[in-house]
C-alpha cells in the first residue's frame, strides 16, 4: 500500500527519490561502442536502451513484463459544454476496454503488453473547477494512492494512460496553472470540438484560473484544484514507479500534464520517464518543451487510452533487440574505424 495519507506525506516522498544505476548505463554505452555500426548511428535507440538499463538497474535490460495502466475518471467541468461527448462515454469506453474492443487492446496485443484499467468513482465526477476545487485533499490523496498501488513493483516497464471525458480541459487548466498562459495557449479540440465548443473550453479554463488565482501556485494544490482522479492517479503511479525504479512511458497531453507537478516540485522527479509520443492535441509540444522532455514518436495521434505509450513499446523492443543481438566488431571479424 502507498501509505500516503496527506499532501505533507506526498511532499516527503518527492523530496527523497532513488537514483538510477549509472554503472548499468555506462556498461550499456560501452557495449554500444563495440557493436558493428558507426558510433551513435542508432541515435535515440541507443539512448533508450541505456535509459532502460539505468532504471531497471541491469546491464542487460529486458522487456518481459510490460504493464499498461489506464486510469479512468469523470469531470464536473463537462457541464460547461467543453466536450463533444457526455460523461457517460467514460464508463462505456471502460466497458469496451474490458471487452477487448478498443484501440489500446489491439496495440497491447501487438507489442506484448498487459493491460489493466482502473476506474475511479465514475459515478461521482469531480467538482466543476470554474465553481469550486475539483477535489478535496482527501479525494486527491485517495486517487494518488490508487495510482501508486496499481504499479507492479516487478514490472520491467510501465505505460501510463487515461480515459475521461473532459480531461483535456482539466489538463489544459493544470498546465496553465503550472506554466502560465490561459485557455488560448493551452486549449485544444480534444474529442473533436467545434469552434463554439472551443470558445467554451477556453472560457472555462480562464474562469477557473481567475477563481483560484491565489490558491494554485503550489503544483500539488494545482493538481487538486484543476485535475481529475485519473490525473491524480497517474501522478501517484509515476511516483511509485520511481520508488520501485521502474521506467515509465507517459502517453500524450493528459498524462504528461498529470505528471508535470512532480517535475515542478523536483526537477529530477521524471528522470525515469519518457514521453511516448507528441500528441496532436494543442499544447502538448509546448508542455514537453517546458519539461525538457523529447517525445519518442510523433504520429499525429490524440486518442488517449495509453495508445501512444503502448505503441512506443515497439520502438523500445527494437532498440533492445539491436543492443542484445548485434555482433561486436571482434565477434563479426569486421575492421573497426582506423
Amino acid at each position: 500500500m502507498s501509505g500516503i495519507a496527506s499532501l505533507a506525506e506526498l511532499r516527503t516522498r518527492l523530496a527523497n527519490l532513488p537514483e538510477g544505476d549509472d554503472g548499468a548505463a555506462s556498461a550499456i554505452a560501452e557495449r554500444q561502442s563495440r557493436l558493428t555500426k558507426p558510433q551513435g548511428s542508432l541515435g535515440r535507440l541507443e539512448e533508450l536502451v541505456a535509459w532502460l538499463g539505468r532504471w531497471q538497474g541491469r546491464e542487460t535490460p529486458r522487456l518481459d513484463d510490460v504493464s499498461v495502466l489506464v486510469f479512468a475518471g469523470n469531470h464536473g467541468v463537462v457541464a460547461r459544454g467543453v466536450s463533444a461527448y457526455p460523461v457517460s462515454v467514460t464508463a462505456q469506453m471502460v466497458a469496451n476496454f474490458e471487452r477487448g474492443g478498443a484501440a489500446i487492446n489491439q496495440i497491447c496485443k501487438s507489442v506484448g503488453a498487459s493491460l489493466r484499467v482502473v476506474s475511479l468513482k465514475l459515478d461521482a465526477p469531480t467538482g466543476d473547477f470554474t465553481q469550486q476545487v475539483a477535489m478535496s485533499e482527501a479525494e486527491f490523496i485517495e486517487a494518488v494512492a490508487a495510482g501508486y498501488d496499481a504499479v507492479p513493483a516487478s514490472a520491467d516497464l510501465v505505460c501510463l494512460g487515461e480515459m475521461g471525458i473532459g480531461n483535456t480541459t482539466a489538463a489544459s487548466a493544470l498546465a496553465a496553472s503550472l506554466l502560465g498562459g490561459g485557455g488560448e495557449r493551452w486549449a485544444g479540440r480534444g474529442t473533436g470540438l467545434d469552434d463554439e465548443g472551443m470558445a467554451r473550453k477556453r472560457e472555462a479554463i480562464d474562469a477557473g484560473l481567475a477563481l483560484h488565482r491565489t490558491h494554485h501556485q503550489d503544483p500539488l494544490a494545482a493538481s487538486m484544484i484543476f485535475g481529475g482522479r485519473e490525473l491524480a492517479a497517474i501522478l501517484g503511479a509515476a511516483l511509485a514507479a520511481r520508488r520501485y525504479r521502474v521506467p515509465v512511458l507517459l502517453d500524450g497531453f493528459v498524462a504528461t500534464a498529470a505528471a508535470a507537478p512532480l517535475a515542478r516540485l523536483n526537477p529530477s522527479a521524471l528522470d525515469h520517464a519518457q514521453v511516448a509520443h507528441c500528441s496532436a492535441e494543442a499544447g502538448h509540444r509546448g508542455l514537453c518543451a517546458e519539461l525538457g522532455m523529447r517525445p519518442i514518436l510523433d504520429l499525429d495521434m490524440r486518442l488517449g487510452e495509453g495508445s501512444g505509450a503502448a505503441l512506443s513499446v515497439s520502438v523500445l523492443r527494437a532498440a533492445l533487440a539491436c543492443h542484445l543481438g548485434m555482433a561486436t566488431f571482434d565477434e563479426a571479424g569486421v575492421d573497426e574505424r582506423g
